[in-house]
């Protein structure tokens, strides 16, 4: 007769009608009632702390923010400083409101939307990710090759704030603070200098649809993707405070820089006789002009007043990128063997033989990847079934052996 007593004190199913059923001094508890209890504990305290931290915004210096950036990301130091004035002044920003009865001012600070330029594998990416570890404001990356204009297959241009807004755990005053990294903006480039041919979909039109969320407007966003869910309620979010930072690789625009810079050598324009121009690093004199000529509108980059470059790694950087940051690739190979009781370690001649090969194939940080993991593929295989060695060290012999037999070839840029 006991046994009828047991049954789940906040539901009233019985013990045979459950999986687990937990039993206290005078009451029960059941394991779907345990599970929905912590999932109503974990959002209360989520939106708590959200409310909490609203107000209470870390104002990290511009010295400390790069500092955090040297961490993961090898040289770019003037995009590093970019970066850190404009993530520190977007704090500023958000405290503003809170400083303006106390300064009895109405000036009004606008945001400045950041634009990196830079070729493929230099950290553009990278440094937006760097960026998320150390801000207190929610962060997403956004892919801009997937955006096509309202009313074509792709997604629209609110999507990205759909991403920014889960991001921010459906907080909409949270969201309204946050920073937005745009990737591959260079894709969305006007196809044509004529736009009356055919409607440019993905480019032009893309671009006209940025503009509005760039500038700062409420806009009505779609928090469950929009097309696919035509019934949900749109939610408001405003524009105004969000940081827009946004990169590409923009391929081809260094012959226009070219052909800019040619013609200033000629007549009253002239650099001076001191000024030399490095023509490996053509992206170091880049300006919206650029910009217009590459296929972006002159509203777009209106609306992205900074303007920064990454340089070209060469081969000093590209090793010390192997080696140095925190999750470099040298550090998570020795980790990985390291599970499997392996001391691993690299010869200094082996890591330049590797330097050499990604600068061989213009690929930049990325070539690296795969160019140490074809190289590394056997002894990953190998290593972790054979007891015996506890101690391996990657010789240049090594190196040049499983990359000779590598067909990477197809890797070469053209």
């Amino acid at each position: 007769m006991e046994k009828l007593k047991e049954k789940c004190s906040f539901c009233g199913r019985s013990k045979k009608e459950t999986a687990i059923l937990i039993a206290g001094l005078d009451a029960f508890i059941c394991d779907a009632c345990v599970s929905q209890a912590y999932q109503i504990v974990s959002e209360e305290l989520a939106e708590r702390k959200i409310t909490d931290n609203k107000l209470e915004i870390n104002l990290l210096k511009p010295m400390d923010i790069k500092a955090h950036l040297d961490e993961y990301v090898i040289g770019q130091d003037e995009a590093k400083r970019v970066l850190s004035v404009a993530v520190y002044n977007h704090y500023k920003r958000l405290t503003q409101k809170n400083l303006k009865k106390e300064m009895d001012d109405d000036t009004e600070i606008e945001k400045s939307n950041i634009i990196l330029v830079g070729e493929t594998g230099t950290g553009k990416t990278l440094l937006a990710k760097s960026i998320s570890r150390v801000l207190n404001v929610p962060f997403c990356i956004a892919d801009a090759t997937v955006l096509t204009e309202a009313g074509y297959v792709g997604e629209d241009v609110e999507s990205i704030l759909a991403r920014l807004l889960q991001a921010a755990d459906y907080n909409v005053d949270a969201a309204q603070r946050g920073i937005v990294f745009i990737d591959e903006v260079d894709k969305i480039a006007r196809k044509s200098d004529n736009p009356s041919i055919t409607r440019d979909v993905s480019g032009e039109g893309v671009q006209q649809g940025l503009l509005k969320l760039l500038e700062g407007s409420v806009v009505n966003v779609p928090p469950q993707g929009g097309r696919k869910h035509p019934e949900q309620k749109m939610v408001a979010i405003d524009t105004k405070n969000i940081l827009f930072i946004c990169g590409g690789a923009f391929d081809g625009i260094d012959k226009k820089i070219a052909r800019r810079v040619q013609s200033q050598t000629i007549g009253y324009t002239a650099y001076d006789s001191n000024d030399i121009v490095d023509k490996e690093n053509l992206l170091k004199y880049i300006t919206p002009q650029d910009l217009k000529s590459f296929g972006l509108i002159p509203e777009l980059i209106g609306r992205l007043p900074v303007l920064s470059h990454l340089d070209p790694l060469d081969s000093s950087a590209l090793k010390r990128i192997l080696t140095e940051p925190k999750n470099a690739l040298i550090k998570q190979y020795q980790k990985l063997f390291q599970i499997d009781n392996v001391s691993l370690s690299f010869d200094e001649k082996a890591l330049d033989f590797i330097v050499s090969k990604a600068i061989e194939f213009k690929l930049g940080a990325r070539g690296l990847r795969s160019i140490c993991e074809g190289i590394m593929t056997d002894l990953m295989f190998e290593l972790p079934s054979d007891s015996k060695t506890k101690e391996y060290v990657v010789s240049a012999d090594y190196a040049k052996e499983k990359f000779d037999k590598l067909k990477l070839s197809h890797l070469k840029a053209a």
